[in-house]
């Protein structure tokens, strides 16, 4: 996955909306299904304005999709969205046994290091 400058934009809109607790926890609750509106409030203790604000982030970002039923509204996650997250992150993380801290960089062709 080649990282073009239209993609990191929405990456980094995505990171930035995932950094909110509320929000985060919203995610970990849709990941076990669809929900309602009033299941998400009781299970995060938020009143329905803090929730909708959330819930419209979210869904502005195009991480949830909403679907309506009478008068009740239901989330779910769009998990072709997480899935992009999550490559890219698999993509960009560095093997376990190669993760040490370098005093010069090798690549550098002026010789300079970061030290």
């Amino acid at each position: 996955m080649t990282t073009k400058t239209t993609d990191r934009a929405r990456l980094a809109r995505w990171f930035y909306v995932l950094s909110d607790e509320t929000r985060l926890r919203v995610v970990e609750l849709l990941g076990g299904g669809e929900r309602c509106v009033c299941e998400l409030q009781a299970a995060i203790g938020a009143t329905q304005s803090r929730l909708s604000f959330h819930l419209k982030v979210l869904r502005d970002a195009g991480l949830v999709h909403d679907r309506r039923a009478g008068r009740w509204v239901h989330y779910s996650l769009r998990p072709e969205v997480l899935e992009e997250i999550g490559a890219f992150v698999l993509e960009h993380t560095p093997p376990a046994a190669g993760w040490a801290p370098v005093s010069a960089d090798p690549g550098r062709r002026d010789g300079a290091s970061c030290s």
